[in-house]
């Protein structure tokens, strides 16, 4: 398998602290990856990085060979979707939210899509008038990640993304994530939830003080 991106010498400082300290990945198309370790490890730092939302102290990542740099970051951000653990709705209503990635694509919505994605997600259409201010944690989550895979990426960033969701909906999610994946969407998850980070990946990374500790591959 290729390279889809590729870390190299990776460091990131906030201030005076090393957050970020020397890491180096490859991350093969296709794959389903998980990240865990002790919070403060540098998991979402690293998440944010490859999501092109911060810039890296020293270093390149690389997305299909040619450093992040040299792309369009709105095309970047388009190919590499990151779906943050804290999701940020925004307008009034759930279709607010869901009209977006058409709007910034100058696309008239597509409503078949839309109830898909609801469905897939044990959601129906009456949420889309729903105000964004009553919804719970999980039912959040949802939407901000069915607004994520509205359009697909070839990459797909999560940050926790089922950790306000009981154990039902968990594995309604990953197991679409891994219909996903298997359609050959790179995954990479990071997760506090020991048990889920084996379920459905091929690899798992542990982070420790802004460093890879330890990558083991995941049997299936």
């Amino acid at each position: 398998m290729v390279n889809i991106l590729k870390i190299e010498n990776l460091n990131f400082k906030d201030k005076e602290k090393n957050i970020l300290n020397n890491i180096s990945l490859e991350i093969k198309k296709g794959e389903c990856i998980s990240i865990v370790g002790e919070s403060g490890g540098g998991k979402s730092t690293l998440l944010r990085l490859l999501a092109d939302l911060i810039s890296p102290t020293s270093g390149d990542i690389k997305y299909k060979e040619s450093s992040y740099l040299s792309y369009n970051p709105i095309e970047l951000r388009r190919k590499i979707s990151y779906c943050t653990q804290l999701p940020y709705l925004f307008g009034g209503t759930v279709k607010d939210n869901l009209e977006f990635p058409f709007k910034i694509r100058n696309k008239k919505i597509d409503n078949k899509r839309v109830k898909e994605l609801l469905d897939v997600f044990k959601l129906d259409t009456s949420y889309l008038s729903k105000d964004i201010n009553l919804l719970s944690g999980g039912e959040k989550q949802r939407i901000a990640l069915i607004r994520n895979l509205m359009f697909l990426p070839d990459v797909l960033l999560l940050d926790e993304a089922t950790s306000a969701l009981d154990k039902a909906n968990t594995i309604i999610v990953e197991e679409y994530i891994k219909e996903l994946n298997n359609s050959g969407i790179t995954i990479v998850w990071v997760t506090h939830d020991e048990e889920q980070s084996t379920r459905i990946f091929n690899k798992k990374i542990t982070m420790e003080e802004g460093k890879i500790k330890k990558t083991e591959v995941i049997e299936r």
